[in-house]
């Protein structure tokens, strides 16, 4: 897939693998919507973005909030024009400490699910549309392991990234034709803020740096073929060393 000028929108982008995905995209050439839902520290990565020679753009968000979802698809093609690439990074682990199913409120998953699952539906709702009239675009949804492992106290973060993978599966045989790719990608761990909330005691010599990881996952990107039959179209990819 051509990556220069295209329009990428990356959510969860101020920091950790989405900060990294957001710059191994700009270096290619895309200009860039960053989300998030912090307002400093979404602009602290965007300048940052900027001096290294990106054009990138930063759009205060909350994915899991129904009511954010059309202002900001609104704002970002007022600024940027159509979306041709989107990355469903953002998540939350729910409740930290990480705790068992039985021990986790009601609420929590709610959010949970809101964040990880409806949000990226509802963002996809918004703007695959447009790339299918198109006929080109790529859906990108960030996966975990956890998705297909039940580890103890992951269940609400996993159980959600099991429904973001069939979420992808869905949209990739839906869309069979449309010229839209749909990739599902497990990054494997990384030395980032969410995993040193969920595993305060890993060594982070033993983790990925998201920066490596990012460039492998956009490499991926730019090879995959422009149009994949539904059983190719879903790719879950270990892509850390």
């Amino acid at each position: 897939m051509q990556l220069e000028n295209k329009v990428a929108l990356i959510t969860g982008a101020s920091r950790g693998l989405g900060f990294s995905l957001a710059r191994a995209l700009g270096r290619r050439g895309a200009r860039l919507a960053l989300v998030a839902r912090e307002a400093k520290a979404l602009e602290d990565a965007r300048a940052r973005l900027s001096r290294e020679g990106s054009v990138a753009h930063a759009f205060v968000a909350d994915v899991g909030d129904k009511q954010a979802i059309y202002p900001l698809v609104g704002q970002v093609q007022a600024t940027l024009g159509p979306v041709d690439i989107l990355i469903h990074n953002a998540s939350t682990l729910g409740q930290v400490p990480l705790r068992p199913l039985l021990d986790t409120d009601c609420e929590v998953l709610e959010a949970t699910l809101e964040t990880n699952v409806v949000g990226p539906f509802r963002l996809s709702k918004a703007l695959a549309p447009g790339m299918v009239l198109r006929g080109a675009g790529a859906l990108v949804h960030i996966s975990s392991d956890a998705a297909v492992s039940a580890y103890p106290g992951w269940g609400a973060y996993g159980t959600s990234k099991a429904a973001l993978d069939h979420l992808a599966r869905h949209f990739a045989t839906e869309l069979e034709g449309s010229g839209l790719l749909v990739l599902s990608i497990d990054p494997g761990e990384m030395d980032t803020a969410m995993h040193r909330a969920a595993l305060p005691e890993a060594d982070p010599s033993s983790l990925a740096q998201p920066d490596a990881v990012a460039e492998r996952i956009v490499a991926l990107l730019a090879e995959a073929p422009h149009v994949t039959p539904p059983q190719r179209s879903v790719i879950s990819a270990e892509v850390s060393p």
